[in-house]
């Protein structure tokens, strides 16, 4: 069996359990060299260990792949740009950044404090930002050294952040943020040979088991639809060479279904040819609304 990314060297933060962990293995029985991304700290954040990311790259070796442990902050601009480096210094370049570090500290939007609004923007958007710009800075800089490219930028939202959760304003805040910094992305890192999508996957993990009491696993020799390893062979797909014309997509993942979001169109409109009256707006907007589909409902509604 061929191994598509074969030799690709490949950056996966938050690789220490659930979603990353997967993709990292995933990545490695596909020939890849993975950089193994992860504080170690618990689902809300706190704390932080070496030994699920030590874990992650052990099992790595045991089949015969090749691994390093990184343990930079993402949200931490200088720790990311090193987390970059350290890929192109150990295995001689960088091909893909798989952003997936994250955590939760969920509240009711009037009960949100500022300090766990900071925390979570910080992991999630940030954490994304920072490790994905100093890859888009190496990649640009190799293009024009007239060094082929074909780097890749995977991000992960959530559903949440496509329709928005009942009691994670900020979490979907900020997954709904990189979704769209995804669009940027593709846009403006064409032309040095990078594509960029994200996916909005869904699956057990330490995040979702406290909240998704469906999400239990099944009973032996059943398909596990709620596994992490389930989200992993698409993003490996992503993360390939044969996934270069495909950029600025957002991909939903669960079990055996691989589905696109749309996202924001623009929609059905009202052109009265001059300045509106705020008494005429009213009718303007039933009329407009009336033409447009439905919106999602919120999770939890």
């Amino acid at each position: 069996m061929s191994k598509i990314c074969q030799d690709r060297v490949v950056i996966v933060t938050g690789a220490g359990r659930g979603i990353g962990r997967a993709h990292a293995l995933e990545f490695a029985r596909q020939g890849a060299k993975v950089v193994v991304n992860d504080l170690g700290a618990e689902a809300d954040g706190v704390g932080s260990s070496a030994g699920p990311a030590n874990e992650v790259a052990d099992e790595i070796r045991a089949m015969g792949g090749e691994a390093i442990v990184n343990g930079a902050d993402v949200a931490d601009f200088e720790a990311s740009r090193e987390l970059v480096k350290s890929a192109v210094d150990t295995f001689g370049r960088l091909d893909v950044v798989v952003n997936n570090a994250g955590f939760l500290r969920d509240r009711m939007f009037l009960k949100i404090s500022e300090d766990e609004w900071d925390a979570v923007i910080n992991v999630h958007l940030k954490g994304h930002f920072c490790t994905s710009r100093h890859a888009a800075e190496y990649w640009r800089n190799e293009s024009k050294a007239g060094n082929p490219v074909d780097g890749r930028i995977i991000n992960t939202s959530s559903g949440a952040g496509l329709q928005g959760s009942v009691g994670q304003g900020t979490y979907s805040a900020a997954k709904g943020g990189i979704a769209t910094l995804t669009l940027v992305q593709a846009a403006e890192l064409g032309r040095y040979g990078v594509t960029a999508n994200a996916i909005a996957p869904a699956a057990r993990t330490r995040m979702t088991e406290a909240i998704f009491t469906d999400m239990k696993a099944p009973e032996a020799g059943e398909f596990d639809e709620n596994a992490p390893e389930n989200i992993s062979p698409l993003v490996v797909w992503l993360g390939s060479s044969e996934s270069r014309d495909v950029t600025g997509r957002v991909f939903e993942v669960k079990g055996g279904i691989i589905g696109t979001s749309d996202g924001y169109r623009d929609g059905p409109i009202v052109d009265k040819g001059s300045r509106w009256e705020p008494d005429e707006v009213g009718a303007a907007v039933s009329e407009v609304i009336a033409k447009s589909p439905v919106p999602q409902k919120v999770f939890g509604t």
